[in-house]
């Protein structure tokens, strides 16, 4: 995932990974339901927007899939919930 945001060093890497880590836990200490791949996407958008390494191709990619699969799948799982409704 690193190699299509961003270049990076093994400290870079480190740094994402401990704020990805950091944010998962902390979100988890309040109950808050959050996505690891999500987390550690946004960190390594980070480094790369903070080293000018950032690739806008691929961040514009994943920014727009996240934008399409939320309503995707909220299309679908209320499709499947009328059909098996129906069944009942």
């Amino acid at each position: 995932m690193s190699h299509g945001i961003t270049a990076m060093n093994h400290g870079q890497g480190f740094a994402s990974n401990l704020a990805t880590g950091f944010l998962v836990i902390l979100a988890s200490t309040f109950g808050l339901p959050v996505s690891t791949t999500h987390v550690s996407v946004g960190s390594l958008s980070g480094i790369g927007f903070a080293t000018g390494q950032a690739s806008p191709k691929t961040i514009a990619s994943i920014v727009l899939s996240w934008l399409v699969t939320l309503p995707i799948a909220a299309a679908i799982a209320g499709m499947a919930c009328l059909v098996i409704a129906r069944f009942e």
